[in-house]
């Protein structure tokens, strides 16, 4: 049985992943106006790129270690 810690994580990390994504879409849009502030930009992928090292952290501690 999968204990409420594990389910919390998977949790945290769908909604990590989703705010990923929205980020993406942002980002997107943003580019495509010649008006926009790079700066912004610039630190929405800042935040998409910190958002992807805490995907990855948690996907790693959800993985069991395996000894080989």
């Amino acid at each position: 049985m999968i204990d409420d810690s594990t389910e919390e994580l998977k949790r945290r990390l769908e909604d990590l992943r989703t705010e990923h994504r929205d980020l993406d879409d942002v980002i997107l849009r943003l580019s495509a106006d010649i008006a926009v502030n790079q700066l912004q930009i610039g630190r929405l992928k800042k935040r998409k790129l910190s958002l992807k090292d805490q995907i990855a952290r948690l996907e790693n501690s959800l993985v069991p270690d395996i000894i080989a």
